[in-house]
């Protein structure tokens, strides 16, 4: 598709100096999951690709500003790479909405609120990348650029209400404040499947874990 290889090679050198786990590489990994779930749930093709490709475009905007931003704040910049390929405006109002809302938990304070198949799929590809082997490298990389310790005992492990914008005490209070989460949080039947894998092989990490920083192993 050459409205793709556009995008990612805007996203490349925009994304070029991203380290926390939210780079090209995870763009991409989202990319193939999610044009892996659409083969089987359906949606539209075009609209699930480019959302995948520009969805954490807020990441970007908070690494420039040191402040947070929601994916609803990016939507400008999201509009504005959009430009530079030729797309429905139909198309373009889906795109938005996907990466609009491809942050909402069923875990969260205000739930879950779209139904869109589109939107569905790329949650659940943003997720399925954030659990499993690369979950862990992303999570470790993500807190050990933000200064956020390994492990901090004596800290209840889950809080009573996940907030996004919110660190964690410590890498492993994320795992269970939201990765340990996931796999009951995905929308389609293929993405359930997928995330049955990953979540065991986390669980096990998480086991290991706490066996070894307790000299047990």
């Amino acid at each position: 598709m050459e409205i793709l290889e556009v995008l990612e090679q805007k996203v490349k050198s925009l994304f070029s100096s991203e380290n926390s786990g939210h780079d090209i590489y995870h763009l991409k990994r989202v990319l193939n999951i999610a044009l892996h779930l659409q083969k089987t749930e359906g949606g539209d093709k075009m609209v699930i690709a480019v959302s995948a490709l520009l969805h954490d475009v807020h990441r970007l905007i908070q690494l420039q500003t040191g402040k947070y931003c929601s994916p609803k704040d990016s939507l400008p910049k999201v509009k504005e790479i959009l430009g530079a390929v030729d797309l429905p405006e139909e198309k373009v109002e889906k795109i938005l909405k996907c990466i609009e809302f491809h942050e909402e938990y069923g875990f969260s304070k205000d739930g879950r609120t779209v139904t869109d198949i589109e939107t569905l799929i790329l949650q659940d590809a943003d997720r399925l990348d954030a659990i499993g082997a690369v979950g862990i490298g992303r999570c470790f990389t993500y807190c050990a650029v933000n200064n956020i310790p390994m492990w901090v005992p004596g800290v209840p492990l889950v809080s009573e209400d996940y907030k996004h914008h919110k660190h964690d005490p410590s890498t492993i209070h994320h795992f269970y404040n939201k990765l340990l989460r996931l796999k009951d949080d995905m929308n389609t039947k293929t993405a359930k499947k997928m995330a049955l894998d990953r979540h065991n092989f986390m669980e096990l990490f998480v086991k290991h874990f706490f066996a070894e920083w307790e000299g047990k192993k």
